[in-house]
Order: structure tokens, then C-alpha cells, then sequence
């Protein structure tokens, strides 16, 4: 986040560190921006003296304004973008991307220099918000996390699937999620559904069936 603050034309007058001072970390700064795990996030932003002039924001997707007590000014932008470990460094991951912000209009600033497209998500639906990002990224990575293991026990690289995948998202794109929808839960082909769960290894078998019931749900049909 410094470093694309940087590249869009903010200056990044420190970054303070969880073993660092914190209390005078408000003082002659614009925006304070906390980047701990959700669960820090209030006792960072309590630990911090209040300036009135500076606005201290988050970037946690679930949680409201109210974490950030006592400070006055506040505002979140929590970006709707996957950054796995090794992604420092690769570009301007937040171009283009969509950022949930509430609070201060100054976060809205931040996100259109960063390139990106700020959208509001009120208090109350935060948490419905982020579980819905959590299902289009990590939930998406954990399925493929599992094609990768049902197709190395055949012998198939998972590179195989990953065009499959693709094709996939962007016919969602396209076509919306109804209507992209194929496969044997679509067509109500319930005998290859259960000539799936007998060929995978018991300890697979749950998260397929739970899918292929999402599956059934968005096609408008029942399991039987």
C-alpha cells in the first residue's frame, strides 16, 4: 500500500512498525492508515493520540468506523484485491480495483489516485460484504486447492483445469452466474453426481456434495 501510495503521488512520511511507538503516529499527517489484522485494528487506532486534523483509516473489510475510537476523523477502504506473500513488488495491484469505503471522503481520494473504484458498503452490511469476498477469493482458491489434489491422484496436473477455470469466470462475467452455470448439477444428471462422490476420497466427498447443492440451488433444482 506505501509503495502504491507513493507511485500515485502521496507522500509516505513513515511507516511504524508493531514494535514501534505508536502514540504520536497522528501527528502532521494528512491520513494514518492501519494495516494490522482485524483483530489489532482497535487496540492500534486506542493507542494512537488523536489529532483532529488527521484522519486514521482501516483496511479491514468487516469491521465498522467504531474501531477506530477515539479519533474523530475516520474512514475505511478495504480493497477487493487477492495479495498473496510474494506480490510486493508486481505492479500496480491496485489499479482497476474495487475498494469498499466508508467513513471520511478522503479514503475516496486515496482510492481514485490509486487507481481505483470506491464503492459504499453501510455499517450493517460489512460482514455480509467481506464473507462475499472471502467466497469469491479464498473460498475460489480453496476449490482449486482441491481440483489440484483429486486431479493429482489420476495423474493430471492441475494446470490442466486452470484454462477450465478461467473460461469459467469469465462466462460468470458475461453471462451472470445462472446463466454460466454447467455441468451435472445443470442438467439434473444426479447418477454422475454419485459416480463422483464413489470415485473421490472420502475426506472430499462433503465439500463436493455442499457444492454440488449450490450448484442444484442456482440451477433452480432439489437434491433428491
Amino acid at each position: 500500500m506505501a509503495r502504491a501510495m507513493e507511485d500515485s503521488g502521496w507522500t509516505v512520511v513513515d511507516l511504524v512498525g508493531r514494535h514501534d511507538a505508536q502514540d504520536r503516529a497522528a501527528d502532521g499527517v494528512d491520513l494514518l492508515l492501519i494495516t494490522t489484522p482485524d483483530r489489532a485494528v482497535a487496540d492500534a487506532a486506542s493507542s494512537v493520540a488523536p489529532v483532529e486534523e488527521t484522519v486514521v483509516a482501516h483496511l479491514s473489510g468487516v469491521l465498522g468506523l467504531e474501531a477506530l475510537a477515539p479519533h474523530s476523523r475516520r474512514a475505511s477502504l478495504h480493497p477487493l484485491v487477492s495479495l498473496p506473500g510474494d506480490s510486493v513488488g508486481t505492479g500496480p495491484v491496485f489499479d482497476g480495483a474495487w475498494f469498499a469505503v466508508a467513513g471520511d471522503p478522503l479514503a475516496g481520494r486515496l482510492v481514485e489516485d490509486l487507481g481505483g473504484w470506491p464503492v459504499a458498503v453501510s455499517p450493517e452490511d460489512r460482514a455480509a460484504y467481506h464473507a462475499a469476498a472471502v467466497i469469491a477469493s479464498n473460498h475460489l482458491v480453496a476449490l482449486l486447492g482441491q481440483a489440484e489434489r483429486v486431479a493429482e491422484s489420476v495423474g493430471v496436473p492441475l494446470e490442466a483445469f486452470l484454462q477450465l477455470a478461467a473460461g469459467s469466470v469469465d462466462n460468470v462475467r458475461r453471462l451472470g452466474a445462472a446463466g454460466a452455470l454447467t455441468g451435472p448439477a445443470a442438467r439434473g444428471d444426479e447418477d454422475t453426481i454419485r459416480a463422483h462422490l464413489e470415485a473421490l476420497e472420502p475426506a472430499e466427498r462433503d465439500s463436493y456434495s455442499a457444492v454440488a447443492e449450490l450448484a442444484r440451488r442456482l440451477a433452480g433444482r432439489t437434491s433428491r
